[in-house]
């Protein structure tokens, strides 16, 4: 839309038609928020004016077509104000938003979740609630875009990315990280609509904060403007302004929490609390609104699906420039934006597991996965990889990778800076936009930094893959403030994460195809600072780390003791199998690189790879928690649960008692 029509369009939503637009948000958003006794009605009533003028002037989208690649993107950072985006999907006409659902606010079963939830209805493009993950993850679509248009060319990929963030989000330390990013890689098509209320739980933002927001941004090298956030011209005037900067853009939108509400408006009692059924009478007096709950007149709901029409066009437009394009690159396209991999990844990883059969390597794994990520990338086009200023660390960066800069998105690697949970959130961001597969790196300890991320990459069940190394004391003399204890249980208790920690190079090839293979899934890869012996010695066709767990070396008689171990400890259990097959005990070895996955095999199979008749014990150079589960009341636990210390690796497990000896002992207890 050009500026000339933007005004245009202004003027003909001017007065009370725009006004009454609005008004239809503010209603369904208290009345919803008062029938569930539960919910926050401030933020949907107070930027009501700017989401119409967004959506009506400004934002491409079809509700008939919700998945249309080329659409804008709306992220609603400030997720506690999710029934004002409910409100407008059902307004502009989306089929998964009838008014039932608006009814059904936060109810069992319901789609209107009390924050925005990925996944549940079209039109929501990401999981907003804690503070500060939309915005974050709008830089990793913003940086998707950009990528995507650089490959495809603007007639298939130029679109903007629009968030509404509050005071909260802006405090919280990712918005630094997120802001500080889009800065400096110049995301020009990324547009804050910044809810300038004043206003937070505690109450007014001078209890805890002084700061200048917009000198703030500007420093990160955005632009920064004004707006009237209940003025439609006012607000509009800033948004075109806003398209037409070679930097993203804050728009400080200055508004009343609660507009419209007599005495609660521009009050702390409005944010997260139903205004009551008086408060609510004299709001639809004061804002001349005299239907009853979840009933729009026909005039202004006829007006909102006018402009949730007007998409088709576009999108129309935009499927013939589609069709339009060369069949092999339009094909490569829609292959990227379905998120299925090339057909031929299988095969390479096959050959390279033959190679590495015949090398047999000793390698740590995070350069393991190095060498798989050579074979990887040059495979799978799509895979965007990068890490926390730790890329010689964590080896994320393929031969002949190039990264990405502020005037140059030809490449496919993205050196975030210091800023790991910035990073995640970006990478969960550029996920759920499409066509890109986001990977980095960062320390093991460090996922303390990304957890919030993470765990709502599970939420959302997106595929994005964080290279965690340096994963146990085995990186040695940087001591316990960078050694992982509690970190491997931490992550595997998060609901649909798998968390891979491979043995050798063979197994980090298999961990790394699965991990690119689980489309609905995030992934942890576990991997090691210190060098591992090969453990598996022979080709074999089959993923075996798909079964989570496996019988790497069975015993020779008798088994009668069965040693489960994952990444570097794999090490310790082979040589432990040696001493007591010398001393007459049989044993076999189990590697369990990814217990997410063994859970989910046949009972049968869990049963007999852990060995029901047999003494178990789960050795792993991290807290033993949860290990439990697979070594059974009559079994050993042999791992780290205390702190670590700085020293040279080998005598740090010594230390620890992570020794072959020490194992067998173990053995022999058991035994008795």
């Amino acid at each position: 839309m050009t500026t000339a029509d933007t005004a245009d369009t202004t003027g003909l939503l001017m007065g009370t038609v725009q006004r009454s637009m609005a008004n239809a948000i503010r209603a369904l958003s208290m009345d919803a928020v008062q029938k569930a006794n539960s919910g926050h009605p401030g933020m949907p009533m107070g930027m009501a004016d700017v989401a119409t003028v967004l959506f009506t002037q400004f934002l491409k989208f079809d509700p008939a077509d919700p998945k249309w690649p080329d659409r804008d993107r709306f992220v609603l950072s400030a997720g506690h104000g999710s029934m004002l985006l409910y409100s407008v999907l059902h307004l502009t006409g989306y089929a998964g938003m009838p008014m039932q659902e608006i009814i059904n606010f936060r109810q069992l079963g319901g789609l209107c979740a009390g924050h925005t939830e990925y996944g549940h209805v079209a039109g929501i493009e990401t999981t907003t609630g804690p503070l500060g993950q939309g915005l974050g993850n709008a830089v990793g679509m913003a940086i998707a875009e950009r990528l995507l248009a650089d490959k495809f060319g603007a007639d298939i990929v130029d679109h903007y990315t629009y968030v509404m963030a509050g005071d909260g989000c802006l405090m919280e330390g990712i918005s630094h990280e997120a802001m500080g990013l889009a800065g400096h890689l110049k995301l020009n098509k990324l547009i804050v609509l910044f809810d300038d209320n004043s206003i937070t739980i505690d109450g007014g933002t001078g209890l805890s904060s002084s700061e200048d927001v917009q000198a703030r941004v500007r420093a990160y090298g955005w632009n920064a403007i004004s707006a009237d956030g209940h003025d439609p011209s006012s607000i509009a005037h800033a948004l075109a302004h806003a398209k037409l900067s070679d930097k993203p853009t804050l728009i400080a939108c200055k508004t009343t929490i609660g507009y419209g509400a007599p005495s609660k408006a521009g009050t702390s009692d409005v944010h997260g609390s139903p205004l009551g059924d008086k408060e609510i009478a004299a709001a639809r007096e004061a804002l001349g609104w005299k239907s009853p709950p979840f009933e729009i007149p026909e005039s202004i709901l006829k007006a909102w699906r006018k402009f949730g029409g007007r998409g088709a066009t576009q999108s129309a437009a935009w499927k013939q420039r589609l069709a339009a394009m060369k069949p092999e690159a339009r094909a490569e396209f829609e292959r990227r934006i379905s998120g299925k991999l090339p057909g031929d990844l299988n095969a390479a990883i096959s050959a390279y597991k033959k190679k590495l059969a015949e090398e047999k390597p000793t390698v740590a794994t995070r350069k393991a996965s190095q060498n798989a990520l050579d074979v990887i990338n040059a495979i799978v086009p799509e895979s965007i990889g990068g890490s926390a200023d730790l890329t010689g660390s964590v080896n994320t960066k393929s031969a002949g990778m190039k990264a990405i800069a502020p005037d140059d998105f030809s490449g496919r690697y993205i050196y975030y800076g210091v800023r790991e949970h910035g990073m995640a959130a970006a990478m969960n961001g550029m996920a759920v936009h499409g066509g890109v597969i986001p990977y980095s790196g960062t320390f093991l300890v460090f996922s303390d930094y990304c957890r919030p991320s993470i765990r709502l990459a599970a939420m959302m069940r997106q595929r994005v893959i964080h290279v965690m190394t340096h994963d146990s004391i085995g990186l040695g003399e940087d001591g316990p403030t960078h050694q992982p204890i509690e970190h491997l249980a931490s992550l595997r208790a998060i609901p649909d994460l798998l968390v891979f920690r491979p043995a050798d190079a063979t197994e980090t090839a298999e961990c790394w195809q699965l991990a690119l293979q689980s489309q609905d899934r995030p992934s942890v890869i576990s991997l090691t600072r210190q060098n591992l012996a090969p453990a598996r010695l022979e080709y074999v066709e089959e993923n075996l780390c798909a079964r989570g767990a496996y019988e790497l070396l069975p015993a020779t008689g008798k088994a009668r003791v069965t040693l489960i171990a994952t990444g570097s400890e794999v090490e310790l259990a082979v040589a432990a199998r040696e001493v007591l097959q010398a001393d007459g005990i049989g044993a076999r070895v189990v590697s369990a690189p990814c217990l997410e996955l063994f859970d989910m095999q046949p009972a049968d199979y869990r049963s007999k790879t852990l060995g029901a008749d047999t003494v178990r014990i789960a050795i792993e150079a991290a807290s033993t928690y949860g290990w439990e589960r697979y070594a059974g009341d009559k079994g050993g636990l042999i791992g780290i649960n205390s702190f670590g210390a700085s020293a040279p690796y080998k005598d740090l497990y010594k230390h620890f008692g992570l020794t072959s000896q020490a194992i067998a002992q173990k053995a022999r207890d058991l035994l008795g």
